[in-house]
């Protein structure tokens, strides 16, 4: 049994995408940073389709080399193929969308990581691991890399495995263009031609534009070309064709393109061509792998093209399995993809990156609370806030599923150390008992600032919110948890929503589950909700059902502590553990209450606070997995 069903070879880069659509790179003022080349794409494609794939390719042993292998990894892709160069940078590419015919790019790639390859880094066995491997032609204009992909070609042959080529013309990587020609797809080489005609006998799949067949071909006549490099090779030839969508030829070539094998189309608008081969190859190797015919594959490929033509960036514009099969079923609403709402809702919620099957969180994004403390001032309770995340870290001691709340306006220094601890971070947004709600100016108001925002934090509101609200109040607080979800994902940050009913009029089992409804009415679906806890079973079941039958891809609940003493929250947290989709708890008081009313007055120091507080915070993690685990908390 293969442990992979595909492996890819060839460039990486990161990929900066200006942020300004329509106007010209010179003039761009800001970027946002994805992983790209051609491999690193399809590899990350075919990941979100459900596929076990890794990549073989070179990175920088530095920030950017980095990135990219901490984003293959979160998309699920292998990277056990990828080289950690010491003494090459990782390439980098520059892009634009200037217009919907127009989108300039400059590669920086002297030199680069990914061509350091040679066939000393290709190691058989892992080769052996896949089903199939798939080669780039970018790889193959080098005699080192070159002589690394057709090692990897060679030995997946002899083992009997399936190989694949994306042709992927890029004229000025092969030499025959100049680095301000980054968007030329074609340019006439009898060398190119040669070059790539040395090899198309070692695949079984080959796939590209017309153009790109032309280049392998040695003709600019499409019949007469993919005639050449049937003359060649006996794989399958998938020839890419623009809005009239792609062909495989999988014996002789006809005299009309119309008579290859075709799958339906899909008329969407277009909007960035960057990266739609990659989206279609990504789609077709799914098809072909699973050994689905040739137009359910090439319907796949169309589709994951759709998606890719209709988005910002090449990688997380790439639908997952389960987008893809929503898409076939509900249909198009509406050309431009990126702004059809519910469609958006299923591919962030399908690509969000990491799980989190536990979140136990220590809460002490407090404000208010401190600065009333005896003996608070802003230094101080900064101070503070770096132990109660050394107690953290010390509780999670490298594991995963623990959490905290921290906010910026104290505890600044604690929250910039705990980006990159593996941690689950919820950051607050709120100014503390304000309603109607407020929101912390840092925030601005226009909610820009969180484009500063690290992207492991959570956006958190919290919002003292009751379903009898005056309409008055309903209405200013709905425009603010509105507009924040909004910023949240213009930005990609998730988004936690906290509503507290018991602080604003009498609730019972139905209370918590309308207000949630009336969320949801808005068009508002938080990724995770912060909740009071239940006394009951049925309060619990009906704030359930509102949530998965509204959004069934909600990461979850975690339920508050309200300062409750451990015999309350033990008994919360028995209720509370039965549903599944209640990852864990926040709380705060209960844990640094004491320690934090202590050190303010100097008297407890640095190590008993954190000592103290680490305990407390172990011990309810302990209360939590036993009411998890269905043990009987009384006999405890």
């Amino acid at each position: 049994m293969k442990s992979l069903d595909l492996i890819t070879i060839g460039r990486s880069s990161v990929d900066l995408y200006g942020a300004q659509v329509g106007g010209r790179l010179e003039d761009m003022r800001s970027f946002d940073k994805y992983i790209g080349g051609s491999p690193t794409n399809i590899a990350c494609g075919t990941a979100r389709l459900g596929l076990k794939s890794a990549v073989i390719t070179g990175v920088g042993d530095e920030h950017m080399g980095r990135f990219i292998t901490e984003q293959l990894q979160a998309e699920g892709v292998n990277t056990d193929g990828v080289k950690i160069d010491p003494d090459r940078l990782t390439a980098l590419v520059l892009l634009g969308i200037r217009d919907q015919e127009q989108f300039p790019l400059i590669f920086y790639r002297e030199n680069c990581a990914d061509m350091g390859l040679t066939v000393d880094d290709i190691d058989e066995d892992f080769i052996r691991s896949a089903r199939a491997v798939v080669a780039t032609g970018t790889h193959l204009s080098h005699p080192s890399v070159e002589a690394a992909t057709i090692k990897a070609l060679k030995t997946a042959r002899a083992d009997g495995m399936q190989t694949a080529l994306d042709i992927d013309y890029r004229p000025n990587l092969w030499g025959v263009a100049g680095h301000g020609d980054g968007e030329s797809r074609f340019v006439e080489s009898a060398d190119v031609t040669a070059k790539l005609q040395t090899s198309l006998h070692l695949f079984d799949l080959i796939v590209g534009t017309e153009e790109e067949f032309h280049i392998a071909g040695g003709s600019t006549d499409t019949i007469a070309a993919l005639r050449a490099v049937r003359a060649v090779s006996g794989a399958t030839l998938v020839c890419k064709r623009g809005a009239d969508g792609a062909v495989a030829f999988t014996g002789d070539i006809p005299d009309s393109l119309d008579d290859g094998e075709a799958g339906p189309g899909f008329p969407i608008e277009v909007f960035n061509v960057l990266g739609a081969g990659d989206g279609f190859m990504s789609g077709l190797l799914k098809g072909w792998l699973d050994g689905e015919d040739w137009p359910t594959a090439l319907k796949y490929a169309n589709a994951c093209g759709a998606f890719a033509v209709s988005r910002h960036g090449c990688t997380p514009a790439y639908p997952s399995w389960e987008e893809l099969q929503f898409f076939f079923k509900r249909g198009i609403k509406r050309p431009d993809l990126r702004n059809d709402a519910e469609l958006e809702q299923v591919h962030w919620a399908t690509n969000r990156a990491g799980d989190w099957p536990s979140v136990k969180t220590f809460a002490f994004d407090h404000r208010l609370q401190l600065e009333e403390m005896q003996g608070y001032t802003l230094e101080k309770g900064g101070a503070f806030k770096e132990l109660c995340l050394e107690a953290a870290l010390k509780v999670q001691n490298g594991q995963g599923g623990f959490g905290i709340l921290c906010d910026n306006r104290i505890g600044r220094r604690a929250l910039h150390r705990a980006t990159g601890s593996g941690l689950w971070i919820g950051r607050p947004t709120e100014l503390p008992g304000s309603r109607p709600i407020k929101l912390e100016p840092e925030l601005g108001h226009d909610y820009g600032q969180l484009t500063e925002w690290a992207r492991e934090n959570i956006v958190k509101l919290l919002i003292f919110a009751h379903p009898e609200d005056r309409a008055e109040i309903r209405e200013k607080q709905e425009d603010v948890v509105k507009r924040l979800w909004t910023a949240s994902r213009r930005n990609n940050l998730e988004f936690l929503l906290e509503v507290i009913p018991s602080k604003v009029a009498p609730v019972d089992d139905m209370t918590t589950p309308k207000l949630i409804q009336q969320i949801y009415d808005l068009g508002v679906y938080p990724d995770w909700w912060k909740l009071e806890p239940f006394t009951t079973d049925s309060a619990w079941a009906n704030v359930v059902e509102t949530i998965e039958r509204n959004d069934p891809r909600t990461r979850g609940i975690v339920v508050l502590g309200l300062d409750a003493p451990e015999a309350e929250l033990t008994t919360s947290f028995a209720i509370a553990a039965k549903q599944p989709l209640v990852k864990g708890f926040a709380v705060g008081r209960t844990i640094f209450g004491d320690a934090a009313r202590a050190w303010m007055t100097g008297e407890m120091s640095d190590e008993a606070a954190v000592t103290q507080m680490s305990e407390r915070f172990a011990r309810l993690c302990e209360i939590w997995d036993d009411a998890r685990k269905g043990i009987n908390l009384n006999a405890l």
